[in-house]
């Protein structure tokens, strides 16, 4: 190619500079969002360089309880990310069940556990359509185990009472609550309990079937509702549960705790006309449960 023609085809080529320019990219925001404990739901901001928590009343965000330390934690903006640091606190901070001993880098869903109180760490460009969207899934999941709660179970109750009946097919409930579970609050602490109920819902969970639910009734209470199986069916399944959480090992930091829960076993008869009907057949054998001696299963032998 001659020395002129390449000139030619120099002078004409053009760099395209918008190319080559930043894209105009939102601004990145974030909260915590609390969805459990004293005060839930409520959305906090991460707006400056610090947030602080802690039972102190000079705290951004003050959480009343006697197992947070009065200078418990801190949020840390860094501009291109956020951290959570304990500041020596007496029960720690956890993030998705481990504790912080350090600065910890935060990502968007995270859950944070200080004291008896949990947050999701949420972050993007659409924060409003998040936060939204977390203050639905609390309508229908607990948030400290995070499976199904009672309101949820009502409504599966309700729908699948009724198909039950309109078809003429079983349907089984079982209740169960956590052995001496007062005592595991006095002796480990409530930090210690919390972290029970999470991984027995957790392990239990993974047992289930996708056409049966699996909720938190209340406290220390659960229940696992099975469709399309009768009594004997499920006090098999509940047998099962009761030797999955005996033999299961609970650590929390440095401690054992020793586990164990009492199951009642109901089936849907015709005199049930609600819900709660059923719930309270079902609940009167897991009652014969604990007075015959705890870690055990029973079965509702007749409608009350």
């Amino acid at each position: 190619m001659a020395a002129k023609d390449k000139q030619v085809i120099d002078d004409e080529t053009r760099v395209d500079t918008d190319a080559l320019a930043i894209p105009n990219v939102a601004p990145r925001t974030a909260s915590l969002v609390q969805i459990y404990g004293k005060g839930a739901p409520r959305r906090l901001p991460l707006e400056g360089d610090v947030l602080t928590l802690g039972r102190g009343d000079t705290n951004d965000v003050m959480l009343d309880h006697d197992n947070v330390s009065r200078f418990h934690a801190e949020v840390l903006n860094k501009k291109d990310h956020y951290a959570i640091v304990d500041k020596g606190s007496t029960n720690g901070t956890f993030v998705n069940d481990r504790r912080v001993k350090k600065e910890h880098l935060l990502n968007s869903g995270d859950l944070v556990k200080i004291g008896g109180s949990i947050f999701k760490f949420i972050s993007g460009t659409d924060i409003e359509g998040l936060y939204f969207e977390e203050i639905y899934r609390m309508t229908i999941i607990d948030g400290l185990t995070e499976i199904h709660n009672k309101r949820y179970l009502l409504e599966f109750l309700e729908r699948e009472m009724a198909r039950c009946a309109r078809y003429k097919r079983p349907m089984s409930l079982i209740m169960f609550d956590v052995d001496h579970f007062k005592k595991i609050n006095d002796t480990h602490g409530h930090i210690a309990g919390d972290y029970v109920l999470k991984r027995l819902a957790s392990l239990v969970n993974e047992k289930i079937r996708r056409e049966e639910l699996f909720a938190r009734y209340g406290g220390e209470e659960f229940t696992v509702v099975m469709p399309e199986s009768g009594a004997e069916q499920a006090a098999t399944f509940a047998e099962k549960v009761r030797e999955l959480i005996q033999t299961a090992e609970f650590n929390f930091d440095t401690m054992k705790i020793d586990v164990t829960v009492s199951l009642g076993v109901g089936e849907m008869q015709q005199g049930h006309q609600t819900p709660l009907d059923f719930i309270q057949y079902a609940d009167h054998a897991l009652y014969a449960a604990k007075r015959n001696g705890r870690n055990r299963v029973e079965i509702a032998s007749a409608f009350p």
